[in-house]
């Protein structure tokens, strides 16, 4: 309500000779008017008087609801008329002749009606509203009851039915939220744009809108420089809706169409004059919308871009760092200098067991990622339709796994050649021991034997002792006979440890020449010597046979003693509980020999008792020695006790090691119980796992729970790997090198659990990559049924493939079996040749050429290996099924950012996109050359292309 400030009439708006928007005047006095605040039922008197004035009867019985409506009607069409240079006052009254009806029609659909008739006869208005009407019908609106005859007569409802159409027609059913009817979609805009705000719910075109604060938030929404939302109240409904009406009359242009005080008083607002009111707040922000829209278009599609460049930079990381890993632990295990010590070789094979066991499992983990993330990476491009990822060179995953096959194999090998180096120094040191042992005993049997032959006592000698020296000697001879065996076997030895590479060999082949030159010394003396006794021969006749006797059997005895404690004190090495065995039963059958041996002696010592009885008895002068030898009784007792004493000392021995043999024993069963175990249960799992992957069985969020759960109880089984871990590190402690209980070795096992592991991830990480694709493509579980079925049918062909490869790689004469029975089988395997595709393909209804066959093949096998992965297949079919963005739809979008120009400038690119995508977008796009060009002008048409691989970025 407007009062005069002259007269102090207070007006409504119906009858003031100028709207609300422009100056309002008093139509008595023509002064300026102000608003003023009335009741409502003030407000409803004056107009209500003031229609009965203009017409001459009541209006209170025809219109008592519909007033809100008029007035907001009036408006709506003022706003629109004036850009005509009209108004309406009456709206019953002015649209009567159809002049302005037509008028307004052609302003608010910006065409051109027919001529309108300047007669002022009842049939020239009746003609000018029929036209009208035909131009709302022609838009496809059906006017039920309305006739032109009403609006010429007057008719104020059939009027302000016809104006609510036209809002509906012009004003409102345009607006589409989601396939959603025009009202919905007002209402659906409304609640998403007032979603953020607090207080704020809209419902309804009524009651909703009462405290103003929903007026205010769409505002502030799109134009919060004009509104301060904080400030606002709920309680104070007057000031929100009065503020909310006096910005948009000021700053966008859009009428007072609505009374507060009518909105506030009135139970029920008029959802027509609300809705009418509404759909003008967004007409008026509809170009900020498309905005919107097309800011968020390219939003998303640089976040994917900036994404997968992250994901690039991360594998080529991960990649990068794995390699050099590998480069530098490959020659650490191609390094084959041997040590010359137990102990050293000792503490490589700790530190290959470190390696094995701290740094190698980190990098399985790291290898297996690499994948995962290539695999995730690559299936993201292919998602948001981008070219394949292509690693720098040397980076691709079969690079990756090439360099992980040769650390593998280096690795095999160094375990070989470090158990080989310890059974070789082991065998070493024993026979290095035994050599010295040996040399040791001959020296010291050789020790005098030169200056002794050397002696010329024979010339000085009776003949008795002639003859004595002469026995003497041939037992000397016997005894060196019997020695014979001894240097051969010093040379043998000493000639092992040349082949076997003995660190220590100069040493070794220095004291065996010294052994042998002193031996042929020997011989050449004893000859030298023979030769001079025999010359004296015949001057010798006495010979005291006893002393020979004695000499001839306690040499042997007494060879046979020292024969007998360098065995019993001889080490002995043994592998297996047999070979104890062995050495126990010869030991037993040595200790069986012992009595025939004390018999012996006694024999012995029984002819040295008769010597002495008879030096004695006929009085000898033998010079109280023996003179064929050098042996006496007691030496032979001491020998004899030293026998006896080691005895036991080898008992025990024996035992001790057929302790450590059946602890061994037991060692190698553990280990073979829980291998045997483990191997198969590994090899059960790989098949599972490559049924539930392959297998059409349920849908794909079933198969990832269920391979989920086999990933869960395979992680649950990581201690029964460990613990044979343990038992393996027991039985390589022990020094235990085969095992016949048993044909897996630790490092199958390892083999198996890492591929398993790999095996499963990589499983998971496909069906993700499948649930992912379907989701983003709208592929449903039916399609993939049909895309896997397929698959499958031409799947089977692949088995003999993949079996003769694991047959190649195995390397063993035993995996024949395996690979037979393999491919008699007939399991999938996820791969299909080439040919094998091409059939699927035109099975499925595709009319291939060689050159359409040829592009599909560089999409599914990138890395050209004539072959079809499932993952890629389902991709393939996916993208057939489905579209995703396109450069065209990018460019489109930063064309409604840059205003239609065929260039963007970077301060438009700030201020529609978020900062970070703004500065990635000026940082790469390349400057316009186009001749509507202007400084600083940016072409993101190339920008566009370059995003989906079509041209460089």
């Amino acid at each position: 309500m407007f009062a005069c400030q002259q007269c102090q009439r207070v007006q409504c708006l119906l009858h003031l000779p100028y709207t609300v928007y422009n100056a309002p005047v008093c139509y008595v006095t023509t002064e300026k008017v102000q608003y003023v605040s009335l009741s409502a039922s003030q407000r409803n008197v004056i107009v209500l008087q003031y229609m009965n004035k203009q017409q001459g009867h009541s209006l209170v019985n025809r219109f008592p609801l519909e007033l809100d409506s008029l007035i907001t009607f009036t408006a709506w069409c003022n706003s629109h008329l004036r850009k005509a240079g009209t108004q309406i006052e009456n709206i019953e009254e002015d649209f009567r002749d159809g002049l302005k009806l037509m008028l307004l029609l052609e302003v608010i659909s910006g065409e051109r009606l027919a001529k309108p008739e300047r007669g002022k006869m009842r049939v020239h208005k009746i003609s000018n509203v029929n036209k009208a009407l035909d131009f709302i019908a022609s838009k496809g609106v059906k006017l039920v009851s309305i006739g032109a005859e009403e609006i010429v007569d007057g008719n104020a409802k059939m009027t302000l039915g016809m104006i609510w159409t036209i809002i509906l027609r012009f004003a409102i059913q345009d607006i589409s939220v989601e396939e959603t009817s025009a009202k919905e979609g007002l209402l659906l805009w409304c609640q998403r744009k007032t979603a953020p705000y607090k207080n704020v719910n809209i419902q309804n075109f009524h009651i909703s809108w009462k405290d103003g604060l929903g007026f205010c938030a769409l505002i502030h929404r799109h134009r919060p420089e004009l509104i301060d939302y904080g400030k606002l109240r709920k309680d104070d409904p007057m000031t929100n809706l009065n503020t909310a009406f006096d910005v948009a009359e000021k700053y966008l242009d859009i009428p007072k169409m609505l009374d507060a005080e009518d909105i506030i008083s009135t139970l029920r607002p008029d959802e027509k004059a609300v809705m009418t009111y509404v759909s003008c707040y967004y007409h008026a922000f509809s170009g900020k919308q498309k905005a919107e829209t097309a800011a968020n278009r390219i939003c998303k599609v640089l976040a994917v871009n900036q994404e997968n460049e992250q994901l690039m930079e991360d594998y080529e990381k991960l990649a990068s760092d794995l390699l050099e890993w590998i480069r530098r632990t490959i020659p650490w295990l191609e390094n084959r200098l041997p040590e010359n010590t137990m102990q050293a070789m000792q503490q490589k094979l700790e530190d290959f067991r470190d390696y094995r066991r701290l740094h190698k499992p980190p990098k399985v983990q790291e290898k297996c990622q690499l994948e995962i993330n290539f695999n995730t990476l690559q299936t993201k491009l292919r998602l948001s339709n981008r070219p394949a990822f292509m690693p720098s060179e040397g980076k691709m995953v079969s690079d990756i796994n090439n360099a992980w096959g040769n650390l593998e194999g280096a690795e095999k090998g160094y375990e070989e050649w470090l158990l080989n180096e310890i059974r070789r120094l082991e065998r070493l040191d024993h026979l290095a021991e035994k050599f010295r042992q040996k040399a040791a005993i001959h020296e010291a049997w050789t020790d005098g034997k030169e200056d002794m032959l050397q002696k010329r006592d024979y010339e000085t000698a009776s003949l008795s002792e002639i003859k004595a020296l002469l026995k003497k000697h041939e037992a000397f001879e016997s005894d060196l006979a019997a020695h014979q065996d001894r240097v051969e076997q010093i040379a043998a030895i000493a000639q092992e440890l040349n082949e076997l590479d003995y660190y220590d060999s100069p040493s070794v082949n220095a004291r065996c020449q010294r052994i042998c030159d002193q031996w042929d010394a020997l011989g050449a003396l004893t000859q030298k010597r023979s030769e001079a006794l025999q010359r004296t021969e015949k001057l010798l006749e006495t010979i005291d046979q006893l002393y020979l006797e004695f000499a001839k059997r306690a040499a042997p005895f007494n060879n046979w003693m020292e024969g007998a404690m360098e065995d019993l004190q001889d080490t002995f090495i043994v592998h297996t509980i047999e070979e104890i065995q062995g050495l126990s039963t010869a030991h037993e059958q040595f200790k069986a020999t012992l009595p025939e041996a004390d018999k012996e002696r006694q024999a012995i010592l029984g002819i040295h008792n008769e010597i002495a009885k008879i030096v004695q008895t006929y009085h000898v002068n033998m010079a109280g020695t023996n003179p064929y030898t050098t042996i006496n009784p007691q030496e032979i007792n001491t020998k004899w006790d030293k026998v006896r004493q080691l005895v036991p000392q080898r008992d025990q021995a024996l035992i001790e090691e057929h302790a450590r043999q059946q602890n061994n024993e037991r060692l190698r069963r553990q280990f073979a119980n829980q291998a045997n175990v483990i191997g198969p249960w590994i090899q059960t799992k790989m098949e599972e796992i490559g049924r539930i992957s392959i297998e059409m069985h349920g849908t794909l969020e079933d198969q990832l729970t269920h391979l989920r759960q086999y990933e869960k109880s395979i992680v649950n089984y990581k201690p029964k790997i460990d613990q044979l871990e343990g038992d393996h590190q027991l039985i390589q402690e022990a020094l235990i090198f085969d095992n016949k209980h048993t044909n897996y070795t630790m490092e199958h096992i390892r083999v198996g659990w890492e591929q398993l592991l790999t095996t499963i991830a990589r499983t998971i990480n496909e069906i993700e990559n499948q649930i992912l694709t379907r989701d983003a493509k709208g592929i449903s579980q039916e399609q993939l049924n049909e895309f896997r079925a397929s698959f499958n049918h031409f799947d089977r062909v692949s088995t003999l493939f993949e079996s003769l490869c694991r047959y190649k790689a195995a390397g063993e004469e035993r995996c024949r079996g395996q690979c037979t029975a393999h491919l008699q089988s007939d399991k999938r395997t996820g791969i299909m040749d080439a040919e094998d595709f091409k059939t699927c393909l035109i099975s499925m209804g595709y009319n291939l050429g060689e050159n359409e066959f040829s592009r599909i093949m560089t999409v599914v096998d990138p890395n050209r290996m004539g072959i079809v992965t499932f993952q890629a297949f389902i991709d393939f079919m996916s993208r057939e099924a489905a579209d995703t963005d396109t450069a065209d739809q990018v460019m489109a979008s930063f064309k409604v950012l840059a205003g239609d120009k065929n260039y963007i400038l970077a301060d438009e690119l700030r201020r529609e996109l978020p900062p970070d995508q703004a500065e990635y977008c000026i940082a790469r796009m390349a400057p316009y050359t186009g001749p509507d060009g202007v400084p600083g002008a940016l072409d993101y048409m190339s920008f566009s292309t370059a995003l989906y691989g079509e041209s460089d970025l």
